[in-house]
């Protein structure tokens, strides 16, 4: 009357096609397998090694970073920021980020593209004539 091995055959067949994406998931972000080529290779500036932040902290704060710049100058006439370097900066996306890192196609869109985003900085900020000049020819 009570088929209770059928019952928990069919729980276990359910749980395991249920939690196949996450296995299947954590075993090829671990072995790099799968169509997750990694990280973007970037083109980093040339004889450039200090920044206003870590490489690390920049690659996951920079958005929220320039967020609060554009706030902190535009509300509060704020334009000057101190490194982690001790070095001070002009609180600028144009004169400070891309004074080092002079290509958006090389460098801002390769990781835009990986992770799919689509920034607003260019709805007002110069592209770098390094990009217009590349899409001339």
């Amino acid at each position: 009357m009570y088929d209770g091995a059928k019952i928990l055959t069919g729980l276990a067949i359910f749980l395991v096609l249920i939690t196949v994406p996450f296995w299947y998931n954590g075993i090829t972000s671990v072995t790099g397998m799968a169509g997750d080529p990694g990280r973007p290779d970037l083109e980093l500036p040339e004889g450039e090694t200090d920044c206003i932040r870590d490489g690390e902290w920049m690659r996951h704060g920079h958005m929220q970073l320039l967020d609060d710049w554009r706030d902190e100058v535009v509300r509060d006439g704020e334009r000057y920021v101190v490194g982690v370097d001790g070095k001070t900066y002009e609180k600028s996306l144009t004169l400070t980020c891309l004074g080092c890192h002079t290509s958006k196609t090389n460098f801002c869109d390769r990781c835009h593209d990986y992770a799919a985003e689509d920034p607003y900085c260019w709805e007002c900020h110069v592209v770098p004539e390094t990009d217009i000049e590349q899409e001339g020819e």
